[in-house]
């Protein structure tokens, strides 16, 4: 199996190896308007499996390795994914009340693996991410974690829409991270089965998402400065369910 990278695998006969063999794939790049018979039995693959494939321009496989890559390249993710509907009546089985983290496309890897830690250190029950869209679940969030990531549940999941009305239906509010919000994060009664979700570092979460949320809270700031480091308004929040629900006593 060729590797150009600590997580990264490439060429069409390697990948489909990784994909029969059950590794799990974060990230696979897929050259635009690859033909023939090899590249149709990994496209079959990619649908089987669900995989998250992204179809690109050569370039940008060109970057990733200066070797023949044959128009694949693909991401080992290091920890297994898992699914909400599998977490989260375990949760409800062990008799506690759910303490979800979702991310929506929150891209930095770095910045994943510090909310990691903080969200496993604070007992967050599980951190949810879109398929599309979010940071590499690579060796560097892993030790950015410093191995958090190996001890919390990732759910990645196709659709976060879904994942909101799935998590509603089971007695989960929502409650979303917004600057654009009238009311303070210490307003929400975090008591009740929560999930709290954090948005891109580029523009926040996603509309659609904001308006099915049951309650858009923000973090109060006071300087010049208008907004902090996805990280560290992350953990704000992950601390004010924490206090509320005063499980440091």
């Amino acid at each position: 199996m060729e590797r150009d990278r600590e997580s990264g695998i490439f060429g069409l006969r390697p990948v489909i190896e990784a994909i029969e063999a059950g590794k799990t794939i974060d990230k696979l790049f897929v050259q635009t308007g690859l033909q023939g018979e090899i590249h149709s039995e990994l496209r079959k693959l990619i649908t089987e499996f669900e995989i998250p494939a992204q179809y690109v321009p050569v370039e940008k496989l060109n970057r990733l390795t200066r070797k023949n890559h044959q128009g694949v390249y693909a991401f080992i993710s290091p920890i297994e994914f898992d699914s909400i509907e599998n977490i989260l009546p375990q949760i409800y089985e062990q008799g506690r009340t759910p303490f979800l983290l979702i991310l929506d496309r929150v891209s930095d890897v770095r910045n994943f693996g510090a909310i990691a830690r903080t969200a496993e250190c604070v007992g967050v029950d599980a951190i949810i991410i879109p398929q599309k869209g979010s940071a590499s679940v690579n060796a560097d969030a892993v030790k950015t974690s410093t191995g958090a990531l190996y001890n919390i549940p990732v759910c990645k999941e196709p659709s976060l829409r879904r994942v909101f009305d799935y998590l509603q239906q089971s007695g989960i509010q929502i409650v979303s991270a917004t600057e654009k919000a009238a009311d303070y994060l210490y307003d929400a009664d975090y008591a009740m089965p929560t999930a709290i979700v954090m948005g891109s570092e580029e523009d926040g979460i996603s509309h659609d998402l904001i308006k099915i949320s049951d309650k858009i809270v923000k973090l109060p700031v006071f300087g010049k400065t208008s907004s902090l480091n996805v990280s560290v308004a992350c953990g704000a929040f992950l601390y004010e369910v924490v206090r509320q629900r005063g499980e440091f006593k």
